[in-house]
């Protein structure tokens, strides 16, 4: 049987017993022990793929875009086995970032067959693995004599008799999710009285008749906590006990059952105060701010809208991301009223709103007016309403920065395109760029000639190697045609860029 369980580890639903277990020299490894191997693991496969330890870092979230050095400070955290706080403005990532970190984490367990909490099968036969990670009290009962769970001894406890299962980690079991909210009481995270099972046993206080809450359902796996600075301190204390002793006790019953797991809370900037003290302790506190660098704002859009149909130019796209970027470094984050009008969610939305303007306007193409009213319509969407008149106040200040720093952000994303083709295709010769241009403005508004050129593959060839590098770069529907996309690109250029190049127009990727 331990070749068996080598070799089907990985299998959901094989079975053992604990003597197998033990014969096969299975270990028990707390949830910390075990995150902190798969990172390990996965990183050296990275590397071995040829990634530095910058991009293996990063390599691990491919769906979280943050600085480098949060990369780091993150996968510290996890190997040294701490439990994790991610603090910062709303709309940063956080609670992405701690979704992405259950992926992560290795589900794959042995488990005591029928436990509610996911014992291990060593954990009754072994008093070493007994001491460490204390089995839960309903499995004392079943494998002591008589049911006394007085009498348990794992020292005699006939493994043969103790039955295994592999399973898969999932909601429920082995992770549990909490929104903190000040209706929260200590009963979420025990757990309440099950009516039907109070029925069969009769005892309010046995553990039998315990229905497992948050940080039971956690037990083995993972914890994420929402807005943790919102839990009345009464619940912060439930938690707390679980992350100091790996163990909880229900106030209704009279043993303590196992809640060992990986733990990491969200908060925003406003309700930090509220974590009281012990518990923050116990957290590696870890800033999610927004990024700086525009080439990741960049990558956050491009990532979130992969596998949306809804085409809208690279250019407006950028402009918006800029719009953003700028409300960023201008606006207060910690304002309550306006500290998400410059989100990651909002980054988001631009684009979507954009589309969606120009297909309620009938524009196909969506154009830089469809952009000024989407972005209008995510930034205002952003705006905490806490009466009329300041939301109206709020949303002229959102109108008005639109206003002011829109045209600046599509004329150097518009230059930033040209530049990348100028210089990098064109090899900056002027002459060719002149060809271009004159071939582009004698098509772009004649849908007839563009239909004849489609066709005619000897004509217009500066503007049908531009349309290719077009083609290579926008997310356009193929069926509109590369001649079709080109065009439309070529009418933001000639807008926006006046197809000039200034020496930094190429420090920052579209």
């Amino acid at each position: 049987m331990a070749g068996t369980i080598a070799s089907d580890a990985m299998r959901p639903g094989s079975r053992a017993t604990a003597a197998d277990l033990r014969a096969a020299r299975v270990t028990l490894r707390s949830p910390g022990e075990r995150f902190s191997a798969e990172i390990l693991r996965t990183l050296a496969g990275l590397r071995e793929k040829g990634l530095d330890r910058t991009e293996a870092l990063r390599a691990l979230f491919p769906r979280t875009i943050l600085p480098d050095g949060t990369y780091e400070d993150l996968v510290t955290g996890i190997l040294s086995g701490a439990h994790l706080l991610f603090f910062g403005p709303s709309g940063a990532g956080k609670t992405s970032l701690a979704k992405d970190l259950w992926d992560l984490f290795p589900k794959g367990v042995w488990v005591v067959e029928g436990c509610p909490v996911l014992d291990h099968p060593l954990s009754l036969v072994d008093p070493d693995t007994a001491a460490r990670f204390p089995p839960c009290p309903i499995c004392r009962r079943r494998f002591s004599p008589e049911g006394e769970a007085s009498r348990f001894d794992p020292a005699s406890t006939d493994a043969a008799r103790v039955p295994a299962e592999f399973v898969v980690l999932r909601e429920g079991y082995g992770f549990a999710r909490l929104q903190g909210s000040s209706e929260v009481f200590p009963d979420h995270l025990t757990g309440n009285i099950n009516l039907r099972k109070l029925e069969e046993v009769g005892d309010p206080m046995s553990p039998l008749v315990l229905e497992p809450g948050k940080l039971l359902q956690a037990n083995r796996g993972f914890l994420l906590v929402d807005e943790i600075g919102k839990l009345p301190v009464g619940t912060q204390n439930v938690l707390l006990q679980a992350l100091q002793e790996g163990t909880v006790t229900p106030s209704k019953s009279r043993e303590t059952f196992p809640g060992s797991f990986v733990a990491v809370g969200t908060s925003n900037l406003s309700d930090l105060d509220n974590i009281n003290d012990p518990l923050s302790d116990r957290l590696t506190s870890l800033h999610i701010g927004y990024n700086e660098r525009h080439a990741d704002n960049r990558r956050i859009v491009t990532v979130g809208r992969a596998g949306e149909r809804a085409y809208v130019p690279e250019i407006l796209v950028d402009a918006g991301v800029r719009v953003v970027e700028a409300w960023r470094q201008r606006m207060s984050e910690e304002n309550p009223d306006i500290g998400e009008v410059g989100s990651n969610r909002t980054l988001l939305d631009v684009a979507s709103r954009t589309a969606a303007v120009a297909a309620l306007s009938l524009h196909g193409v969506p154009g830089s007016a469809d952009l000024k009213a989407g972005l209008l319509h995510a930034m205002r969407g952003r705006i905490r309403a806490r009466s009329g008149d300041s939301f109206r106040q709020n949303e002229r200040r959102v109108t008005e920065f639109i206003d002011q720093y829109l045209p600046p952000a599509l004329k150097r994303s518009a230059g930033v395109y040209w530049c990348r083709y100028f210089r990098g295709v064109l090899k900056e010769n002027a002459g060719e760029a002149e060809a271009l241009i004159g071939e582009g403005r004698r098509l772009k508004d004649d849908a007839e000639l563009r239909g004849r050129a489609a066709s005619e593959v000897a004509l217009f060839p500066k503007f049908r190697g531009f349309a290719r590098y077009v083609a290579d770069r926008e997310r356009a529907d193929p069926d509109g045609g590369t001649l079709e996309t080109a065009a439309n690109v070529f009418r933001l250029l000639e807008e926006f860029s006046l197809f000039s190049c200034g020496e930094d127009d190429d420090d920052t990727p579209l």
